[in-house]
């Protein structure tokens, strides 16, 4: 049977949405894994995010708490508010008690993606406290450290991500992410669904 790995994320102007689509492309590249892409409900009212700016959802399905336990893999991922995931996202993990208190989640391998606006703004700090969900859920997290390589070392250019994850930056909304960024998150979805594999044990 496949290796199943969902690909969960909020993004409120697209960046969190573009790293999650080119996750998937990575993670397609590895025979034997089935991936899909999940967005977490959002909690803000239409006339609030339309006076912020922000563009219509797509059409990406909604997911539920019960819906993870359908998971062998799951991937996070979220824009930062003051160095924490968004307050979206929060919302849709403290909807998985349940989940938690019969640990159906426990032994499931996880990972993270992110957006920050700047480059002090949280592009380690964000994933750094997101792992405590998985913590308490008896996930395990898996980052992806230095495999991208000299990637991870680029200094002539602005880029987003570190060992815990993908990631990049928005600045005021109108930067994208670059083709280095989008190189990382392909990366982190072809790495990520290896190992969910050897978790499975379907090498």
């Amino acid at each position: 049977m496949a290796v199943k790995i969902y690909i969960i994320y909020y993004s409120m102007y697209g960046h969190v949405a573009r790293l999650a689509e080119e996750i998937k492309k990575g993670a397609d590249t590895v025979e034997g894994v089935e991936i899909k892409l999940w967005q977490v409900p959002e909690t803000l009212p239409e006339e609030v995010l339309g006076k912020m700016g922000a563009p219509p959802k797509s059409d990406v399905p909604i997911i539920k708490p019960n819906d993870l336990t359908e998971a062998d893999g799951v991937l996070f991922g979220f824009p930062t508010r003051f160095g924490m995931m968004a307050a979206q996202f929060k919302a849709f993990l403290d909807a998985t008690g349940g989940l938690w208190g019969t640990q159906q989640l426990a032994g499931k391998p996880a990972g993270i993606f992110f957006s920050t606006a700047s480059q002090g703004g949280g592009q380690e700090t964000t994933a750094l406290t997101a792992i405590t969900q998985l913590v308490h859920h008896g996930m395990i997290f898996v980052p992806i450290g230095y495999t991208f390589g000299a990637g991870m070392f680029e200094m002539e250019q602005v880029k987003g991500g570190s060992p815990y994850g993908a990631g990049t930056f928005a600045g005021d909304g109108t930067r994208q992410p670059t083709e280095l960024e989008l190189s990382q998150a392909f990366h982190q979805g072809k790495y990520f669904a290896g190992i969910a594999k050897k978790f499975k044990g379907t090498t």
